[in-house]
């Protein structure tokens, strides 16, 4: 009976969560003229909940009904885009990775790449480099759980965890007959924004910015600090290659050390217009005039597009590299109750100019139910500040 209890009042609880959230969206960005909209709203939640309740009491086997719960969500978030997610009380140190750029870990990043969670990247001195594993060593097990077909973000859930635990890996390498198996100890990671910084000839810097967690303007300030104590700095090179992004106003703090004072830096617009937010340089820059060159790749994304854009769109410096990866979409991530919390867009950021560089189109798709995106024919047309031509929908 107290089981079943429990059930219910998590239920109950999920269902006011939900209702505040919606009434919550409802004030603040509410745009729809149907007068049937809040009937809608508390209508859908109580067939959710009653559907729940009699899936976890009746169905003929036993259902986790956390598991069940986390299954219903997911499958809603899934009909938007895919940056919109719900974090579990696990998945905490997604969060303080995101905004400090620290967790418990192995020391690699991993991706989908045909099909297998494969290594990308190994983080040097951590355990993952010191026992050995490779980029391109595909991960079939983790601690005895087969994972293909898994996605990335459940997978670094499995790999992170208290410093000083073991996680144990079955590894596929290319060229070995059979699967290698590692037995690796979790540590405390503090990522790097910056991961070099250093003159490369005559009087030109170079930069290598790996992503915008908190202190990344920090550390971009001491590295031209040290650097212009070292000499005259003729040209700066920012790299942003395969930097997946990070925090807005981090973003800013970067754009801040090389745009004149009072520019415009990105500017970002929810359901409603009235609530758009402007993000200015508000201190005087660090490197106001030496020239300046951006790299870029398609896997620059989010924050890096907003530096990219900015330099761009102000004609503080040129833009090198091939297109960006076109994320122009905002997150807030807001707590909710049993300490979980709920990242949800809210927002698209448009560049200096008034381009929204967000490539695909999650909210429809075509028939072959693929995302659509912007036909170039139908991209409207924006102007840097010196005049130059540019378009929306497709990165920079």
């Amino acid at each position: 009976m107290k089981h079943w209890l429990k059930h219910r009042t998590m239920v109950l609880s999920f269902a006011l969560v939900v209702t505040a959230l919606a009434f919550g969206t409802v004030i603040v960005g509410f745009t729809t003229s149907d007068p049937d909209y809040f009937f809608k709203i508390n209508k859908s939640i109580d067939i959710f909940g009653r559907v729940y309740r009699e899936v976890t009491m009746n169905y003929v086997d036993e259902v986790d009904p956390e598991k069940f719960m986390e299954a219903g969500i997911d499958g809603l978030l899934g009909t938007l885009d895919p940056y919109t997610n719900f974090i579990n009380e696990k998945e905490g140190d997604e969060v303080e990775l995101i905004t400090v750029g620290k967790y418990g870990g192995i020391g690699v990043t991993i991706g989908l790449r045909e099909g297998y969670i494969t290594i990308l990247t190994l983080m040097e001195g951590y355990s993952a480099q010191r026992q050995g594993l490779q980029p391109g060593d595909r991960i079939l097990e983790i601690d005895g759980k087969p994972i293909v077909g898994m996605k990335p973000e459940n997978v670094r859930g499995m790999t992170r965890g208290e410093p000083g635990t073991e996680v144990h890996l079955k590894i596929d390498r290319e060229g070995e007959p059979k699967p290698n198996e590692f037995v690796l100890v979790r540590e405390e990671i503090q990522l790097k924004n910056i991961t070099y910084a250093d003159f490369i000839k005559d009087g030109i810097a170079y930069i290598r910015l790996e992503r915008f967690s908190r202190n990344a303007g920090d550390e971009l300030r001491l590295a031209i600090k040290d650097l212009k104590l070292r000499g005259a700095i003729k040209g700066l090179i920012l790299d942003l290659r395969d930097n997946p992004g990070g925090l807005l106003d981090v973003a800013v703090d970067v754009v801040e050390k090389f745009a004149p004072k009072g520019s415009l830096v990105v500017s970002t617009r929810g359901r409603k217009p009235e609530l758009e937010k402007k993000y200015f340089v508000i201190e005087e820059p660090m490197l106001p005039d030496v020239p300046l060159a951006v790299l870029v790749n398609r896997g620059s994304a989010s924050a890096s597009e907003i530096v990219a854009g900015a330099i761009q769109d102000l004609d503080r410096g040129i833009i090198v590299g091939t297109r960006t990866f076109g994320k122009g979409l905002v997150q807030t991530i807001t707590p909710l109750v049993y300490n979980t919390q709920l990242k949800i867009t809210t927002a698209k950021y448009y560049t200096p100019s008034g381009r929204c560089i967000q490539e695909i189109d999650y909210m429809h798709k075509n028939k072959d139910g693929i995302f659509s995106t912007t036909p170039d024919s139908l991209k409207h047309k924006f102007k840097t500040l010196k005049g130059r031509l540019e378009y929306e929908a497709g990165g920079i």
